[in-house]
């Protein structure tokens, strides 16, 4: 009797030690790149309730947890759940209802086929096109209205430059918005052709006719962006900052994201419109598991491509001409005043070097010196060397996208000259000014795949290898720090490092499987690197 009641305790003692506790999700079997503090790797990890619970080795989780579902990755490689630092995902989501698609288009010969096929597949009141670029035509001069005219002469026509600061008409749409020679705009320009408006809009002119262009219903609202949604998990995005939003686009979001049909986590950024700042600036900042909204986001200038960016000397290509400023010095201070007073981060785009010093100056009135606001300068691409410590002296953050250095490497010295050069996309000088930057696509003016935010960083090269050894090299990124720039630091950038960006316990379990090692592979691989699943709060979404 003795001998079978030490048995049946050795066995009860035997089950009470092998009990494991059960979770959500286990994975096993990985290369998984945590992105904390000290960069670990680790093979395994397991998910409850949303959340990082544990990680370790295979054996390790394993033995302590049991998984309502257990992946065994068999080696993938597992990184946290991608985060575009600056992006337009409403912008991108409207225009996959809307707009017709002109991205490498190689004329404007080949753009009026396009945009003729467009329209008589969805008809509609107005044509609409986004992302043609001049820059990759024979002859690299923005067009003008003569043919659209030809080809349209009675329904308007909008169609938006790659980089969204200008928009290219026809008579009609002109006709419409009442642009005459004599239309002056501030921040803004209507370029003539023969004493006439040519078709041409840049910056702040462009609202002159795209404030006619018919708003998209909120069914085919929210349709659009759910398809967004959908582009994004396949390309491992789990995180957005949407760089500019109104009321009613932020409202439909958390709508939809309450109802759990709009899965992506969304820094949204506001519009300055009186509306934006009486419903959310003036009641402080609002945050759920999914939407965060604390950032005023304005514009200093135009575009390099269209010559809009601001500049402290003339274009080297257009003599007497050194972009614009959108807004006075007055407004900008008034931003500032209003986002510290209710403690708002401000997000200025800033392109040339004009701009970026107009900003840095302004934001150093406010800030006085080191501090933990995290304002930012989006782009940050053409920098005085007086002016790159102003980032470190004021805790300023550098936002960039590392795709525009290599989308633009083949002109922008022609924009430049060969002394401004140095001081533009120089992501290394940035870098060091306070240890870390957010790094993102701005798509749609980019593609959204953040593996090509990966490939420009490491490698400055365009997809073909051009230019060997990178344009120029020594500002690239290297990859540890091009991860944690499009993973944590794009988490810091809003105040949400503690919530995500790393797989770390307690924080959320985005995360994305590729079958791909980015710390190793070549710029080939990287290229064609497929992502397997895209993972949040635990849950698969692609």
């Amino acid at each position: 009797m003795k001998k079978l009641f030490l048995v049946l305790v050795i066995l009860f003692f035997m089950i009470g030690c092998t009990t494991r506790e059960k979770v959500d999700l286990v994975l096993t079997n990985a290369t998984i790149y945590t992105i904390d503090n000290d960069f670990r790797i680790i093979e395994a990890l397991a998910v409850n309730q949303g959340k990082v619970l544990a990680t370790g080795t295979s054996k390790e989780i394993l033995s302590k947890y049991e998984g309502q579902k257990t992946l065994d990755l068999k080696g993938k490689f597992v990184y946290p759940g991608f985060n575009d630092a600056h992006c337009h995902f409403n912008g991108y989501g409207v225009d996959l209802m809307q707009y017709a698609d002109l991205r490498g288009t190689k004329s404007p010969e080949e753009i009026y086929e396009v945009i003729k096929a467009h329209h008589e597949k969805f008809g509609g009141e107005w044509i609409l096109g986004r992302s043609w670029d001049q820059n990759d035509w024979q002859v690299k001069e923005f067009p003008d209205k003569t043919k659209l005219d030809e080809l349209f002469p009675d329904t308007p026509v909008y169609l938006v430059r790659v980089d969204g600061h200008a928009g290219w008409c026809n008579s009609k749409a002109l006709e419409m918005a009442g642009v005459t020679s004599s239309s002056k705009v501030n921040g803004g320009e209507v370029l003539l052709k023969n004493g006439k408006p040519g078709g041409i809009l840049i910056d702040n002119a462009m609202s002159l006719v795209y404030s006619l262009v018919p708003q998209i219903s909120p069914e085919q609202h929210e349709k659009g962006l759910l398809a967004a949604q959908k582009n994004c998990f396949a390309a491992g995005l789990t995180s957005v900052t949407d760089c500019g939003l109104g009321k009613s686009a932020i409202l439909l979001m958390d709508e939809m994201q309450k109802e759990g049909i709009l899965k992506m986590r969304i820094n949204a950024m506001l519009d300055p419109t009186q509306e934006n700042f009486e419903y959310f600036v003036k009641k402080g900042a609002y945050q759920t598991d999914r939407l965060l909204v604390n950032t005023i986001k304005i514009y200093a200038d135009g575009a390099l491509g269209s010559r809009g960016a601001l500049l402290l000397a003339d274009y080297s290509d257009n003599p007497g001409n050194r972009g614009l400023q959108i807004e006075s010095q007055e407004y900008y201070d008034s931003i500032c005043q209003l986002a510290y007073d209710n403690n708002f981060v401000v997000a200025t785009h800033a392109i040339g070097d004009g701009g970026n010093r107009l900003i840095l100056d302004t934001y150093a009135k406010f800030l006085k010196g080191k501090n933990d606001r995290r304002w930012r300068i989006e782009h940050s691409q053409i920098v005085n060397p007086e002016d790159f410590q102003k980032f470190g002296e004021y805790s300023i953050v550098p936002s960039i996208q590392a795709t525009h250095c290599t989308s633009d490497m083949s002109w922008a010295e022609d924009r430049l000259g060969p002394e401004r050069i140095k001081g533009a996309y120089a992501y290394q000088i940035l870098l060091q000014q306070n240890g870390w930057l957010p790094n993102g696509t701005d798509f749609p003016v980019e593609n959204i795949e953040p593996l090509f935010t990966f490939y420009s960083s490491v490698f400055r090269t365009d997809h073909n290898g051009w230019p060997e050894g990178g344009w120029p090299m020594n500002e690239g990124l290297t990859r540890e720090q091009t991860l944690r720039s499009m993973t944590i630091w794009a988490a810091k950038a809003s105040f949400e490092e503690k919530e995500k960006g790393s797989l770390e316990p307690g924080k959320y379990a985005d995360f994305v499987v590729l079958d791909t090692d980015l710390m190793t592979a070549t710029p080939e691989e990287v290229l064609k690197a497929k992502v397997e699943s895209t993972w949040i709060g635990g849950e698969k979404v692609f």
